[in-house]
């Protein structure tokens, strides 16, 4: 989860947040899109086979490692 939630911020700080009017993409975003992407890996590795509350919890952890990804992905090719 450190991996998820520090790629957003990553990606948010490269992109210049603190100051809205000058939101731009660069080409190092492409580090939290790979943060992202590593992010998902790794916690698509604790899906297990059998349903249970844990495989629910990690299901819910992917979509929203997915979710991180699309942000990043936009934040890197649309500004």
């Amino acid at each position: 989860m450190l991996l998820a939630v520090s790629a957003p911020l990553l990606s948010m700080r490269l992109a210049g947040f603190p100051a809205v009017h000058e939101l731009h993409g660069t080409n190092w975003q492409i580090v939290s899109v790979l943060i992202a992407c590593w992010a998902l890996a790794e916690s698509a590795r604790c899906l297990g086979r059998r349903w249970s509350f844990y495989h629910v919890g990690v299901l819910l952890l992917l979509y929203s490692d997915l979710m991180i990804l699309a942000m990043t992905l936009f934040l890197w090719l649309y500004l």
